[in-house]
This record gives C-alpha cells, structure tokens and sequence, in this order.
C-alpha cells in the first residue's frame, strides 16, 4: 500500500482543519501574489547617525510575531526597532523607528541576537565567546530607550566564538553554535557554574561549526554546518547515554548528512563522495513551512545554493561536474570523512545559481508564506530571489553598498529586511499602491551581466582570510582578563564576516 509523503499527508490535514480552512488560505494566497511583484526599497534604518548602528549589521531577526526587528553588530549593540505611527512614509507599509537600545558589554562583534519567545529577553552572541541574555520589557513610548544595566546572564560554556542561536517555543530554552566545534542547549531556569559545570552538548565534532538551523515543525531535529563539505542533521529523540557534565562527547545522533556531488567525479556517487579540501558551508536554514526539506549554503567562489530533502530523495539532474560556474580544481580530499560510515550523502535536489559567495560568511533563507522562494545574499551588494520549486531567477536586488550577508522575512507581511556591511538596515516590498512603477533598487534586467561576472574567478584575497589576523590579536586583547565581567575597550575592527 502507498504512503503519502510527510508533507503531503500534512497539507491534506491542513486543508481539512476548518478552523485554518479559509483565512489562511486567504491570507496565503493574498501574500503569495504580493510576493510575485517586483520588490523596492521602501525605508533605511539607522541613517541617521544619532539613531542607527557605528559598525557592519551582522544580526537581524523579526519577534514578538513581526512586531519589532532586532540588529546587532560590530558596535556591539542590539538596537529594537518598531513600527512608528508619527514617521511619514510614502509607502503601504509602517515606518520603523529605533525604540531602544542595548550596550551589551560584548568584546567582540555580536554575530546574532533572537528574542526569547513568551517573553521580552533577548539573547546574544559574539566573538567574545560569550551568551549574554538581557531582559528589557517591552519598548513602549515613542522616545529611544537605552539599557546599559539589563543583563540577567551571562552564559561562557563555548570555547571560541559564537556564531548562532536558534530558540525554541520557550521562554527559557535555546541552542547556539560555536566555532568551538559544539552545539550547546541552553535553559535559563538551571544555574551551573560555567567551564566547569557546563552540560553535556548536544554536538561535539572536530571540526568548526557557524550555522545552525530548526524548523519548529519539527523542534527535535536541527541542522548544523560549517568547516567542513557537509551539513549534518541531528535528532534529540536519538539520545545517547546521559553523559557527565563537562563530557566533550555529543548526546545527539547524526541522522543525515547532505552535500553537493564531487565536481571533479563525472558520475557522483551518494555511497562514496569526494569533496575539494576547501570546500565548507556558510550557511544552512530548514524550511518553517515545510520540515521535510532544507537548503545549504557552499562556499566555493560561485558555487550556488543547494536544496535537499530531509527524507533522503535525491534529484539526478543535479550534477555540479556539469553545471558548475567555475571551473573544478584538481585539489581532492582523500581523507575519511567525519560522519558516521552507515551514512551515506544526500545529495541535491535543485542548485541555484548567480550569487557570488566568498568575502564573507552569508545566510540562506526561504521566503513566502509557502517558503516560495530561495533567497542569499552576494559580495557584489545585492541580494538575489529564486523561485523554489522551478529554480527561475524572480529577482536580483540592490541591499548594500558593498556585501549582503542576512536576509530576513516578515512572519506576516511582504516585508523583507536586509543588512551587510553598511551600518543600516534596509527593508524591501512590493509596493502594493503602483503597480506599474519601477523598482528602484531592481537590478533583475541587469541579471545576465551581474551573473557573468559574479563567475568569474576573483583575485583579491577573501575579506575574512585578510582581516583573520587583525581579528585575532584584538579578540585576544579583548579577552584579556575573560574570566571578569567588567567592560574593557576594544578598538573598532573592519567587518570580517558573520
């Protein structure tokens, strides 16, 4: 007897729920269309140097159900921003205004700040090795409030620093990745003395780690990636004996392992996969609309974004030997690979290609109410919009001067938000009252030539590689002295990556 897909068998109940049967589909179909429309840039946050970010934005996340937008970055500040009735705008949308801002007393660049749901803590994290959680109510007022003094933690389980966080429905519990080469889950309502009496994490490997990915469809299954060709599923109902506290042995068991086929192989084989020693991920993001699939971020020069399925089902019509932008390096690792030898690779469903993806760490993401589309950022300062499932180019756009790193969608509305290295934040839409205007900020019909020479092969040394030590002897400086907690001055550094 057949058995329908996962995801099929949920759509087929979600259409069936009578409670969600009409307005969702409503507001899905509504949303779907706005999404279908040229997007333009609608406002800048923070160009107003009293108001906005001194440093490179390498965080932002929508919370409180798209009530307000969270930044941080190399300044080491979060700045909340909500939506202000008093702005005038030209367009459909809210106008955003900084309501608040927290001095975080970070060392080092915050790489990522989330909102604790059910609640009005944020938590942080940076290349100071640290988490730090901060409690500051709820921006109310129509004045900018700063917080110097709402730390309630300060969390130094992770050895180097820390890339990513990743909440949970709770108020208390979250996960964050480090470059210690750990994921490690978090529960404010427990106190331990850090370093030594650190729980257990959830991931131990040997190599480093920066991304790190939860569908809430499926909250026991993550995804994590980084120094290394392959992104690495793990499931928290695979428990391993409980192990001690301060134990480097992960708990969690690897449950999938994606990658792209080998370039230089012309026929790739998912039983026996070979990966260029420089290959890596930079980013992954599993679908929030749909559990069964993720997408996963190379960095290779031009290499593109890749699609997987979750369950294991490839595509035989993805083959990077034959379609690959740049041409393939002899370079082959012929080391053993580190996952579990009874997992074979998962290999692509789709690759998307245009964006280039080699000065700086980006992020991946879907965006749609359906997950329609497959966004990344590019070194040439746009961002760049596929559709998912035909991988046609929807749009190409103008998010920084220099380097696009982090693209986040509104829950609810056509309202994407963007950030790299400038000092703002800018937010995109369809412009839903004209229609037959131009988009400003599109660069879609200048699409051939953008993708031509996002292929080819660049001669400066990759921003990160260059500022590598510069980053190295100030975080040293910074941390200095790690084991107190007071603030101690750091000179500014250049953007290096995410």
């Amino acid at each position: 007897m057949h058995h329908p897909s996962s995801h099929l068998l949920f759509r087929s109940l979600q259409d069936q729920l009578p409670s969600i049967s009409h307005s969702e589909k409503v507001r899905t179909g509504i949303l779907s269309k706005a999404y279908s429309r040229p997007l333009d840039r609608i406002q800048v946050l923070g160009n107003d140097e009293t108001l906005g970010h001194t440093g490179c934005v390498n965080a932002v996340s929508w919370a409180q159900d798209g009530e307000i937008l969270i930044s941080g970055g190399d300044d080491r500040t979060v700045r909340i921003w909500r939506g202000d009735p008093t702005l005038e705008t030209s367009s459909a949308y809210p106008a955003l205004s900084c309501r608040a801002v927290i001095n975080t007393g970070h060392r080092a660049n915050i790489f990522n700040a989330q909102m604790l749901p059910y609640s009005s803590r944020i938590a942080t994290v940076a290349g100071d090795r640290q988490v730090r959680v901060f409690d500051v109510g709820y921006a109310h007022g129509g004045s900018e409030t700063e917080y110097s003094n709402a730390r309630t933690h300060l969390l130094t389980c992770h050895e180097d620093r820390v890339k990513r966080i990743v909440t949970e429905e709770s108020p208390d519990v979250f996960l964050t990745v480090s470059e210690d080469g750990t994921v490690r889950q978090h529960d404010l309502r427990s106190s331990h003395t850090c370093r030594s009496q650190c729980p257990a994490p959830l991931v131990q490997m040997d190599h480093e780690l920066t991304s790190l990915s939860m569908s809430s469809l499926t909250p026991y299954q993550f995804v994590v990636a980084g120094q290394s060709p392959y992104g690495y599923l793990f499931d928290r109902r695979n428990l391993r004996a409980k192990q001690q506290s301060g134990s480097s042995k992960s708990i969690t068991t690897c449950t999938r392992l994606f990658g792209r086929p080998d370039p230089s192989s012309e026929e790739p084989s998912s039983d026996s996969p070979r990966f260029r020693k420089r290959d890596h991920v930079t980013g992954v993001r599993m679908n929030s609309t749909s559990s069964d699939e993720l997408i996963i971020r190379v960095a290779y020069s031009a290499d593109g974004v890749y699609r997987f399925s979750t369950l294991g089902e490839t595509s035989e019509d993805v083959n990077a030997s034959s379609n690959s932008v740049l041409p393939s390096e002899p370079e082959i690792d012929d080391e053993p690979p580190p996952y579990p030898e009874s997992l074979s690779v998962v290999l692509p469903l789709h690759r998307y290609l245009g964006a280039r993806n080699v000065e700086t760490v980006k992020d991946v993401n879907f965006l749609g109410p359906r997950s329609e589309y497959v966004t990344i950022g590019s070194d040439d300062g746009n961002f760049f919009m596929w559709e998912k499932d035909s991988g046609r180019l929807h749009g190409i756009y103008e998010g920084d001067s220099s380097i696009v790193n982090v693209i986040e969608g509104h829950p609810h509305l056509p309202l994407v938000a963007t950030s790299g290295i400038d000092t703002t934040v800018k937010l995109f839409a369809p412009q839903l009252d004209s229609e037959d205007m131009p988009s400003r900020f599109s660069r879609t019909d200048n699409a051939v030539n953008i993708m031509e020479s996002n292929s080819q092969p660049g001669t400066r040394v990759p921003m990160f590689r260059r500022l590598d030590v510069i980053q190295l002897l100030l975080e040293a400086q910074a941390l200095q002295g790690h084991g107190g907690d007071e603030d101690s001055h750091v000179a500014e550094i250049p953007c290096t990556n995410q």
